[in-house]
């Protein structure tokens, strides 16, 4: 044991003094393993089991050997340090052994990872090897399928059927005695019979090419004396420029407008055409006009010119818009909404003449990328009018045509998809931009032949003929009757605001001859304002009150009786008649809600309004209920019982002449006037 510790880790090399070093490193194997000494030799022959066995040996020995030790340290003695010295030796010898063994275990596990890695490369070859085969066998797969899918390009030839070749192709050609029984003999010759027969045609070919060179030159010949026929004919059309003057006959003027029509989108062609036949037919005094710029019309239609002749302006412009900032995102969205809601170049003017010789203007506009057509209105007079001052939006722009159907306010898109375009450029609504691009009424699509249906939406949307010619001559009527009453209601405004109620005298029949009651004040209200009063909540309540009507407060009085009307005017006047709501401030305030004689007040003005109208267009409506509501104001107070505790006379004298003061529990007064008796009845 002792022995096998003592060897050395590093091989002993035995040389003979007197031999050279080149001598020795020449010999053979044989002798070189046998003058050194190995340790990896040695572990191939060892056991590692025994080895094993003498480590647990050597480690128990070692345990042994220094409990001695630390027993005869106890003890003491004179003979005692020789014992521990010869133990200590021993153990010396003990812990070379595991040293030795140490290193064994470290070569050992060398070669097993050398091993390992040994058996790892030939396994990766392996590896390699086999995918280099299956790289093989794919491509060899894969050449296979190319040869089996492949197909000639005779297959791609539209070859007639077999009973038309037979019947058809020459026996030189066909040879059915020999094709019926080969299929390759029979493709063959079919393909034969193919190329005869391009053949044939590639000669008629060349016939009809040079037939169409002979009728290309007839046709410029023909051209050229058209394009000399054209001076002449704008030589004679100039000449006959005083005739048609003279005539009232503006053919030149009437062949430019429908040039320039060429170049209108399909909604603003639709109209010029249809508002122009209308004109021509049943309104001599209707006048269409085309505006706007037709280069840029023109330039909308051309398709986009190829910039490769300018690579040195495009370099320029380049370094130019580097040096630029880049667009925030607010200038872009802008940029995006102003493309979304660009108008085209022309735009189509209509004048509506009226019996007055006012006139109202019409500029229709078409917006491209929302497919929608927009109007704007202006209304001018033959003699410059004194606005009043609760008239100053009746003749507005904004509101002139408004509701001229029901229920089309002009402030919202018909078309559908113009909501998910507006999502996109973030657009809340189009009422926001009506000022600047004109109201999308509903009746200006009709007329431009659009129809946007809400239940079954269509893909794309074409101007219709039909649909504007079914509207033209309703609208029409409509635009003029609107016009007209607005500007009576304008005048008689005037008038109200100075305390005078105008009654014309076609109506003078429908009231007594002395009215005492008066108007003291007409002024406008505000939406808000309307809907806070304390008087109009059943109005408010059942839905009338919208923000498009316009607002008033009358105020008649008689004596200390002080008669409050709050009217309701419908931008439809005159076919939709005013409402009032009233409130008489004299001992006490009475409204609906607590007198029922001031509900049947409200009832004759709202409810029997046919018996105010007048004669067509029924323009005096509104100041016919004004002075009919004088006269209630007036029986009212004159049938009111008297108090015979109050000393002097009586504050309102009867001075109409009623068959029966009250009726029923509820003392209900007679407020119908009887025409031409002039006596007030009970309804």
């Amino acid at each position: 044991m002792s022995s096998e510790s003592s060897k050395k880790r590093k091989p002993k090399v035995i040389r003979s003094d007197g031999a050279p070093a080149e001598g020795k490193r020449n010999r053979s194997d044989t002798e070189q393993e046998g003058k050194y000494y190995s340790e990896e030799a040695e572990v191939d022959l060892r056991d590692p089991g025994r080895d094993y066995e003498l480590y647990k040996y050597t480690c128990q020995e070692l345990q042994r050997l220094m409990a001695e030790i630390q027993d005869l340290k106890s003890r003491g003695g004179k003979d005692v340090a020789i014992e521990i010295e010869e133990r200590r030796i021993q153990s010396c010898v003990h812990f070379m052994t595991l040293k030795k063994l140490n290193r064994l275990a470290h070569i050992r596990l060398k070669k097993g990872r050398d091993q390992t890695h040994e058996a790892k490369q030939k396994v990766d070859a392996y590896h390699l090897q086999l995918q280099n085969l299956l790289y093989e066998v794919m491509h060899l797969q894969k050449e296979i399928t190319k040869c089996l899918e492949f197909k000639s390009k005779h297959e791609e030839i539209d070859l007639v059927s077999l009973e038309e070749f037979y019947k058809e192709a020459p026996p030189d050609i066909s040879k059915a005695e020999v094709t019926m029984g080969d299929p390759h003999q029979q493709t063959l010759a079919r393909l034969d019979w193919e190329l005869e027969q391009r053949k044939r045609l590639a000669e008629k070919y060349c016939e009809s090419l040079s037939n169409k060179e002979k009728i290309l030159k007839e046709i410029e010949v023909k051209k050229e004396y058209l394009s000399s026929l054209q001076p002449r004919l704008n030589s004679i059309m100039q000449a006959s420029l005083p005739v048609q003057e003279y005539l009232f006959m503006p053919f030149d003027q009437a062949h430019k407008q429908y040039e320039t029509a060429r170049h209108l989108p399909p909604p603003l062609y639709v109209l010029f055409v249809q508002a122009t036949a209308y004109g021509q037919a049943c309104d001599k005094t209707l006048s269409v006009a085309i505006e706007g710029s037709v280069d840029e019309a023109k330039a909308l239609f051309k398709p986009p010119e190829d910039s490769q002749d300018d690579e040195s302006d495009s370099d320029a412009e380049e370094e130019q818009t580097t040096k630029r900032r880049r667009p925030t995102l607010g200038v872009q969205l802008d940029d995006k909404r102003k493309e979304m809601l660009k108008r085209h170049p022309l735009s189509v003017m209509l004048d509506l003449k009226c019996k007055d010789d006012s006139v109202l203007h019409l500029t229709f506009f078409y917006l491209m990328n929302l497919n929608i057509m927009t109007v704007k209105a202006k209304v001018t007079t033959a003699t410059e009018l004194i606005t009043p001052i609760s008239a100053g939006d009746l003749l507005s722009p904004d509101s002139v045509l408004s509701c001229l159907y029901p229920g089309d306010h002009g402030k919202k898109t018909p078309n559908p998809a113009n909501q998910y375009q507006f999502d996109k450029v973030g657009i809340l609504t189009l009422s926001d931009y009506v000022l600047e691009l004109g109201h999308p009424y509903l009746w200006v699509q009709k007329l431009g032949g659009l129809h946007f249906p809400k239940e079954q939406p269509q893909q794309t949307v074409i101007a219709d003929h039909s649909l504007s010619a079914s509207h033209m001559e309703t609208t029409m009527k409509l635009l003029k009757t609107r016009v007209q009453s607005r500007l009576a209601l304008h005048k008689q405004f005037a008038s109200l605001e100075h305390g005078i109620v105008p009654v014309t005298s076609d109506c003078q029949y429908l009231f007594p001859a002395k009215v005492v009651s008066r108007l003291v004040k007409w002024v406008t209200v505000a939406h808000e304002d309307y809907m806070e009063l304390h008087f109009t909540k059943d109005i408010v309540d059942a839905g009338l009150a919208g923000d498009t009507n316009f607002y008033y407060m009358a105020l008649v009085e008689r004596g200390t009786a002080k008669l409050q009307a709050a009217v309701v005017l419908n931008p439809g006047y005159s076919s939709i008649p005013p409402i009032f709501q009233l409130c008489l401030n004299w001992k006490g305030e009475k409204t609906n809600s607590n007198d029922d004689n001031i509900r049947a007040m409200e009832s004759e003005v709202n409810v029997c309004y046919k018996e105010l109208c007048g004669p067509w267009p029924s323009h005096q409506l509104l100041t016919n209920q004004l002075q009919r509501l004088c006269v209630l104001l007036d029986v009212y107070l004159e049938t009111e019982s008297h108090d015979d505790s109050v000393e002097g006379p009586k504050e309102f004298p009867q001075e109409k002449m009623c068959l029966r003061l009250f009726r029923g529990p509820s003392r209900m007064k007679p407020f119908k006037y009887n025409h031409p008796q002039g006596f007030f009845s009970h309804r």
